[in-house]
């Protein structure tokens, strides 16, 4: 994948939902998603006493949007990073010291669920999405975008 078909890659997007600390608020969340035929494939949670934070990127972000919009739940939109790793320790950790040496931040990091061809799905929030993309993919890691991920 060259460079300029690289910046032409939907980004994958995540929501944040904050969701009342009490039990099957997240049950609910996803059951919602569900009977709208949409499937999550990455789900993050923070907890705190009150409030839980929910990441969440589905197959169909659009959908998702509309839904929450049409539902009355508030939530944000924010670009990932997504990055297809062999699933070692020493290709995550091969991932993060090519973004250092850019001297990129990283904001968060966590797994998504479905691994295609024995690569496990690492999706990341960084402070320049296209380049640390750009910085990934010449180092030879294999970057996704939304339609990789979309069923």
């Amino acid at each position: 994948m060259e460079t300029n078909t690289l910046r032409n890659v939907p980004p994958v997007k995540q929501f944040a939902v904050l969701l009342q600390n009490r039990v099957g608020a997240l049950t609910a969340l996803v059951k919602l998603l569900r009977r709208s035929g949409i499937e999550v494939i990455g789900l993050c949670v923070q907890d705190s006493r009150d409030a839980t934070l929910a990441r969440v990127v589905t197959s169909d972000p659009e959908r998702t949007e509309e839904l929450f919009i049409e539902k009355g739940i508030p939530h944000t939109v924010c670009e990932l990073l997504v990055v297809a790793l062999r699933g070692s320790a020493d290709d995550l950790q091969a991932c993060l010291d090519q973004l250092m040496a850019a001297e990129t931040n990283v904001d968060f990091v966590y797994s998504l669920m479905p691994c295609p061809s024995d690569r496990c799905l690492v999706a990341m929030h960084v402070e320049d999405r296209a380049f640390a993309a750009e910085v990934l993919h010449r180092a030879g890691f294999k970057v996704l975008g939304q339609g990789d991920l979309s069923r």
